[in-house]
């Protein structure tokens, strides 16, 4: 508004900020765009063999097994994995600023079943999955499981420098397992309960946490350990893991050397401290 020397109030128009406004306006779209294709790209996607989607969109599934790390994915390749009853329906690709290629995670993420028995699946996770994607590939996956009878177990590593403790010898007993539970699963676990302040992170709480909400029964056990790379006795920490699940999942009781040096040379371990 502006005031003449008569006393009159006229309205000025101002070409500088309507063109503000058209630029802050252009910004937002822009910037709208790269959010839009940012998310696009960190997207979870599922792959699925046609074997595994011909009875349907659902899954028929009894018992989930999900190994999140190094070490829980190289026990049940050694352990479990070894034997030609399983073979391979599914895998999940998902890229982040810490992934690699895409093309390269594309194996870091695989679906198993029984051949004999579809409804016990297993799953081996040693990509990383980023914080916003934790929760978009929790939900694509349970997704696609029928989870009538569905119970689900969770293999993860965890660092044995996380561990909280005041017992300052407990570092002598490791690795050892700790384990959360769902309310709605109703058998003891075969390991301590993890104790507080200590908490779970990653993918294996977002599990946990959906098959809470769910009502899924639901067990994580996490394996503390004071090394790094795959190692054959923190693989063995996690075998009364499965003991519940011994009439579905049958242990190797003792892998060969050549099978285990084969999944641990097969891991794509990242131990690089700038990664």
């Amino acid at each position: 508004m502006m005031a003449t020397f008569f006393g009159e109030v006229l309205s000025v128009y101002s070409r500088a900020v309507e063109e503000e406004e058209e630029e802050e306006l252009d910004e937002n779209d822009e910037d709208e765009e790269i959010r839009r294709e940012l998310e696009e790209k960190r997207e979870v996607h599922l792959h699925w063999s046609s074997e595994a989607t011909t009875s349907g969109n659902k899954l028929p599934c009894s018992d989930f097994v999900l190994a999140v790390g190094q070490n829980a994915a190289c026990f049940l390749s050694a352990y479990v994995l070894s034997s030609d009853t399983w073979e391979a329906v599914g895998r999940a690709s998902a890229w982040n600023e810490r992934s690699q290629a895409a093309a390269g995670e594309e194996s870091a993420c695989v679906f198993y079943r029984r051949k004999d028995d579809p409804s016990v699946l297993i799953c081996s996770v040693t990509s990383y999955l980023a914080e916003d994607q934790l929760f978009q590939w929790t939900e694509k996956v349970f997704d696609r499981l029928q989870l009538r009878q569905l119970s689900v177990t969770v293999l993860s590593d965890g660092a044995l420098a996380d561990y909280k403790t005041a017992d300052y010898l407990c570092g002598s007993s490791a690795p050892f397992l700790r384990s959360l539970r769902t309310g709605a699963f109703g058998e003891r676990p075969v390991c301590p309960a993890l104790e507080q302040p200590n908490i779970l992170t990653g993918l294996p709480a977002a599990v946990l946490n959906h098959c809470q909400v769910h009502r899924i029964p639901a067990v994580s056990y996490q394996c503390y350990s004071d090394v790094i790379a795959p190692d054959s006795v923190t693989m063995e920490t996690y075998k009364p893991a499965l003991t519940r699940l011994s009439r579905s999942i049958q242990l190797d009781p003792s892998p060969s050397t050549d099978i285990l040096r084969k999944s641990v040379r097969s891991s794509d371990l990242q131990s690089n401290l700038y990664i």
